[in-house]
């Protein structure tokens, strides 16, 4: 009976889960609505159209940005991917070696950081450097932000692999470093793909520490949005978010498949 009071739909319930959804999600659905409005005013509407998205198409500057954070996610998102595996590699197979403590609060720092205080401490060492600012700078700092979310994503899946298949795969011949690649690795590679696009959605949409460690001529697409918007908000900016929200929307959907698929093959892998 306890257990059937619990569960059971209340008036109540479902509308404060409608009001949570609305508060979420209401103004991205309005956003992509009037992504499609003709007139050129805002908040008039004026008729379906993918006037805007042409527009878009037709901006060489919104475009240049649009292909600078693609690539910059993209390297960012890889770089850290291999790093961030690498540290939860180390941190799981390696409980007892010195200074883990240090290590681990090290790179889990970003995670607690406030992103300003990152993006102006990765200011000053570019600076002190005499590096100038660009793609690459954009990418260091994209990369030292989003490791430690790939760490936290292999790290837990790691830790519910179970040792004695490694072992097992030694015994039969295999060294350490063979034992991980052929029997640990396929285990992890739907957490790795889905500590990837995490990566590549928070490069994606960063603007703060990519406004510290950006130059000339190398503005990220969310930077120019931001820059525009300043100005007044055009209706090209709703149909710009609407395909960022689009892209992001596919990418966290297959990082979920992902992280689904990599919770299935640790369960059939679980001892019984």
């Amino acid at each position: 009976m306890a257990s059937r009071r619990i569960n059971r739909i209340t008036r109540f319930n479902v509308t404060a889960l409608a009001l949570g959804f609305a508060f979420l999600y209401l103004p991205i659905v309005i956003l992509v609505i009037y992504s499609f409005n003709d007139s050129r005013l805002v908040t008039v509407w004026g008729g379906w159209s993918l006037r805007w998205y042409r527009e878009f198409f037709n901006d060489r500057a919104m475009l240049d940005a649009a292909w600078m954070s693609l690539r910059v996610a993209a390297v960012s998102a890889t770089i850290a991917t291999i790093l961030g595996t690498l540290a939860a590699v180390a941190l799981t197979r390696g409980e007892r070696f010195g200074g883990r403590m240090l290590f681990s609060g090290m790179l889990y720092a970003p995670l607690v950081m406030p992103e300003v205080i990152s993006g102006l401490s990765l200011l000053l060492l570019f600076v002190a450097l005499d590096a100038g600012r660009g793609f690459w700078t954009v990418t260091i700092a994209h990369t030292t932000l989003t490791m430690c979310f790939v760490t936290v994503v292999v790290q837990s899946r790691l830790g519910q692999i179970d040792r004695s298949l490694e072992e097992a795969a030694m015994d039969l011949g295999c060294n350490p470093a063979q034992a991980f690649l052929s029997v640990t690795l396929p285990l992890i590679i739907p957490s790795i793909a889905a500590g990837w696009m995490l990566a590549f959605t928070l490069s994606l949409d960063d603007v703060v520490i990519a406004s510290f460690t950006t130059g000339p001529g190398s503005a990220t697409l969310p930077i120019r949005i931001y820059s525009e918007v300043r100005l007044g908000v055009k209706p090209e900016i709703n149909a710009i978010c609407t395909m960022v929200i689009a892209l992001i929307a596919i990418v966290i959907t297959a990082a979920s498949f992902a992280s689904r698929l990599s919770r299935v093959q640790g369960e059939s892998a679980a001892p019984l």
